[in-house]
């Protein structure tokens, strides 16, 4: 099945006559949070956009503490200083749009593995009363599925007192560990619009495919492999093509891995935990990649501290952790989320992945990077981390580092 992707957005008809109650308008649904509330939201290309924009765009709602991972739609308020009076926002990721809000100090960044973020929710060190999540139309038994967006809004949904989900047709429906009944939420929005794009930006070619080279050049067939945040990882992948039988455990799908599923380059074929599925956590790409993973059943979509728990990882033979870095020292000490004092992106998934890659038999992590930066004038390869920076992993997980 194709998802519908024409222009057409809006409120629409939801056929639902049991749950006719529960259906409600954008407005009328958030009238229903109370000030002072503790608000999740469904996580990045996922995330509930029409819900998002009528909460903030609510003049009743105030003292609203808002937690998200990866955030789009709030970046088009910050700037608002009767918006950011009202609502404090606390992110797990610091999106490349919300970058200069965490400089200037306007949102708060909540550090911690994306592992554990569902464990703040089940012991109740982040509580929750209410969660905005986005899920496709019910099936004919009931069930909408989260979609793209499992991570960490799978857990929000068990441990918050609230449930408001905005049904979009456009959302695609995931197998795996991605689905709710209607009966487990309070509130159905329908709402068409079209799922948050990523497309990511390219530097320069020579120095990927470079890189990408020497990184295939360790990896054998039958790996299992992870494929970190940013446009180097995904660039990466494009120098897989003549590899076999390779696998997916991994946070993340994009665009850049449609091909070697097409190729039959990726088939999960070797993987000795769950072969013949690819397991993954969330989406973020085009209209591309959400056509592929709409109801195919390749995918196994798990929650982060499914995905992400390093003993779990561990479970694939020959895993290879592949992810990126902002600055490496000599001693192999890893700077992922800085860039000195400020805040660039966040703690993330690397440092879960590059321990399972430890614990793997066969498996071990890479971490690619080009060289220098600023156009030649800056290295990235230092003899010690510049003033500030954080370290995300420590020298004695490093494996290989790429440039």
């Amino acid at each position: 099945m194709s998802l519908n992707h024409n222009e057409n957005k809006g409120p629409f008809d939801l056929d639902l006559p049991k749950s006719k109650h529960k259906i409600k308008s954008g407005a009328d649904a958030i009238a229903q949070i109370k000030c002072g509330s503790r608000v999740f939201l469904g996580t990045g290309t996922g995330e509930p956009q029409h819900l998002i924009r009528t909460l903030v765009n609510d003049k009743s709602m105030y003292d609203i503490m808002i937690y998200q991972m990866l955030s789009s739609t709030l970046a088009q308020f910050v700037d608002d200083p009767d918006i950011m009076r009202r609502f404090f926002i606390k992110l797990f990721f610091v999106s490349a749009r919300m970058r200069q809000a965490a400089f200037d100090g306007k949102i708060d960044y909540v550090p911690a593995y994306l592992s554990e973020i569902p464990k703040l929710f089940r012991n109740n060190h982040i509580g929750l009363d209410v969660a905005l999540v986005q899920v496709s139309p019910p099936c004919r038994y009931g069930f909408c599925s989260l979609g793209i967006s499992v991570d960490v809004t799978y857990p929000a949904i068990q441990y918050s007192k609230m449930i408001i989900a905005q049904v979009n047709p456009r959302m695609p429906r995931t197998m795996g560990d991605s689905f709710i009944h209607v009966d487990q939420i309070d509130y159905l929005v329908p709402y068409e619009e079209p799922i948050v794009s990523v497309v990511p930006i390219m530097h320069d070619k020579e120095v990927t495919q470079r890189i990408g080279f020497y990184v295939s050049e360790l990896i054998e067939d039958g790996a299992t492999l992870q494929i970190g945040f940013g446009s180097l990882p995904s660039a990466i992948l494009s120098s897989l093509f003549h590899k076999k039988d390779l696998g997916l455990h991994t946070q993340m799908i994009t665009d850049e891995m449609v091909p070697l599923f097409k190729r039959g380059v990726i088939n999960n074929a070797k993987k000795t935990l769950l072969p013949g599925k690819a397991v993954t956590s969330l989406c973020s790409g085009t209209i591309k990649v959400y056509d592929f993973v709409d109801n195919n059943p390749i995918f196994y979509f798990r929650s982060s501290d499914i995905v992400n728990d390093p003993n779990i990882i561990a479970q694939n033979d020959n895993f290879v952790s592949i992810s990126s870095a902002l600055e490496v020292d000599l001693t192999g000490q890893i700077c992922t989320d800085s860039v000195g004092f400020k805040f660039y992106s966040g703690i993330g998934d690397q440092a879960d992945f590059i321990r399972g890659a430890a614990m793997s038999r066969g498996g071990f992590s890479i971490i690619a990077l080009p060289s220098t930066a600023k156009n030649g004038t800056v290295s990235r390869i230092v003899s010690n981390l510049g003033d500030g920076a954080g370290v995300g992993t420590l020298r004695g997980d490093v494996n290989f580092v790429v440039t």
